[in-house]
Formats: C-alpha cells, sequence, structure tokens
C-alpha cells in the first residue's frame, strides 16, 4: 500500500536495529568462547570473560574504568572475541557518520566480515548485504525509525508516524483525511 500510495519513499532501516544484529553475533561468540574455555578446562578464564559481558555490550565512551579494564584483559587473552568487538564497533562507527562517507565505511566493514572467519560475524555481513538498499538509504538520508519524523506527507494519509512539538505521535484521523484529500 505504502509503495502504491509514495513511488517516491525510500524504505529506511533503523540504525539501532543493525547495531543490535553485531551486538547479538558479539554476544554469540561471547558465549562460544565462554564455553570452549569452561570445557577445556579453564573456569579462570571463563570467569573473567563471563563479567566481561557488559563491557563489550556497552558504548566505548560509556565504560567505567572497571569496563575498561576488562576489555583490555579480553583484548590480551582472545584475540577472536576482541576482533568481534572491533567488528561491532566500526559498525557502530558507520551509523555515527552520515552520507558517502558512511556508506563507503559499510563496504569496508562488509569486506573486513566477510574475511574475519567468526562465523557468526560472516552470517551478520551476509544479513547487512541482503538489507543494504534500506541501510544504505538510512545512511544517506539520516533517517531512522527512532526519529519518527517521515519526510514523504503522502505517508502522513497512512497513519504512520510524524514530528510533533519535539514528541512523536500517529496522524490524526481528520489530518489524514486532509492529507488525503490533498492528494487527490
Amino acid at each position: 500500500m505504502v509503495a502504491r500510495r509514495c513511488p517516491a519513499a525510500a524504505l529506511c532501516l533503523d540504525p539501532f536495529h543493525v547495531v543490535r544484529w553485531a551486538t547479538d553475533a558479539l554476544d554469540q561468540v561471547r558465549r562460544e568462547t565462554w564455553n570452549a574455555a569452561r570445557r577445556g578446562g579453564h573456569p579462570a578464564l571463563a570467569r573473567e570473560l563471563k563479567g566481561a559481558r557488559f563491557a563489550l555490550w556497552k558504548n566505548p565512551e560509556d565504560l567505567t574504568v572497571r569496563q575498561r579494564g576488562k576489555l583490555a584483559r579480553v583484548a590480551e587473552v582472545n584475540r577472536r572475541l576482541y576482533r568481534a568487538y572491533l567488528l561491532k564497533e566500526e559498525l557502530r562507527l558507520v551509523f555515527k557518520l552520515k552520507g558517502v562517507r558512511a556508506v563507503a565505511l559499510l563496504d569496508a566493514w562488509l569486506v573486513w566480515a566477510r574475511r574475519c572467519r567468526i562465523p557468526a560475524f560472516v552470517k551478520l555481513a551476509r544479513s547487512i548485504t541482503d538489507h543494504r538498499a534500506g541501510i544504505r538509504a538510512s545512511l544517506l538520508h539520516g533517517l531512522s525509525n527512532g526519529q519518527g519524523s517521515v519526510k514523504v506527507p503522502e505517508c502522513l494519509v497512512h497513519g504512520l508516524v510524524m514530528p510533533s512539538r519535539g514528541r512523536t505521535r500517529v496522524a490524526s484521523r481528520p489530518l489524514r483525511r486532509r492529507a488525503a484529500a490533498m492528494l487527490r
């Protein structure tokens, strides 16, 4: 319906969800590494990795001193897990940039992820490649679901989210009728 009424609208994938995919892949690598250490008779290493979970999840600028220490320890004892962390952070950086630079960094990230030999991130690279058009549109237009903005007025007809005094709300029925009348 939206494609028919709004043929020029671009599907933009929300950066939060794409980074969430990377966080899930990182957590899968962490669990695999933790299980391998536990089964391999390295309980101290397994405890360290289990305690590093939140340090791996958090944004680097939000890490406490203790969490920075845990992250440094992960870098020393398990390069594969630390590489997975760097892949997640690099993808997060893609969405901090905007425009053509962000698309170029996304392409470089995809090359790195495909070659990293970490199955969870190779699979993530395939998923991102499958959704690349929506991610690229998000990078070029600077839109996300979290912003609650719709740049195509025709979409108001369908009751999609629209900006209103700094908050988001669903377009009211009378407003949708007026927008529909303007389109006719």
